[in-house]
């Protein structure tokens, strides 16, 4: 494991990311991983942030509300198939882990653990989580986003761990 430094990678992660990274949380005995293609990195309030959206209609959105954390793993190699199982399949029904042969490999700052291999990883406490507020957006990306009304709430993560494998 080598310290990385996340707002000196977060051109690479914001690149990967358009491809696909993987969204991790824990409660209690259950942990689910999901696919992630939105999300920023920044510097607000003094501190390292990560934002990652979750619909309330994901079984990932049950588990954060209980854990508040969760962990990037943003791969730095060929993972489209495992991408691929965790986008479209729900931990509701299915153990992810398993059909995408992943291995979670215990986190270094929170309960929430990455995927082992998978390249860089974040490690986040949420600070700041917003409903999103349908009359905030403009109509444009209300439409083809939102026809469904099936919106996300917007999770502000300080960064407490960044590592690569």
């Amino acid at each position: 494991m080598k310290l990385i430094d996340p707002l000196a990678v977060s051109d690479q992660i914001v690149e990967v990311l358009k491809k696909g990274a993987f969204l991790t949380t824990k409660s209690a005995d259950t942990v689910n991983t999901m696919t992630i293609a939105w999300g920023s990195i920044g510097f607000i309030w003094g501190k390292p942030i990560f934002m990652t959206m979750v619909r309330k209609s994901r079984f990932t959105w049950s588990i954060i509300e209980k854990s508040h954390e969760f962990a990037v793993s943003v791969p730095t190699h060929d993972m489209h198939a495992a991408l691929g199982i965790c986008g479209t399949k729900s931990g509701r029904d299915t153990d992810k882990f398993t059909a995408a042969s992943l291995t979670a490999q215990k986190g270094q700052k929170i309960d929430t653990p990455v995927i082992a291999g998978a390249g860089l990883h974040l490690e986040c406490k949420i600070i700041y989580q917003q409903n999103m507020l349908p009359k905030n957006l403009s109509a444009d990306a209300a439409d083809k986003w939102y026809s469904d009304n099936d919106w996300h709430t917007l999770y502000f993560g300080e960064i407490l761990a960044a590592y690569e494998d």
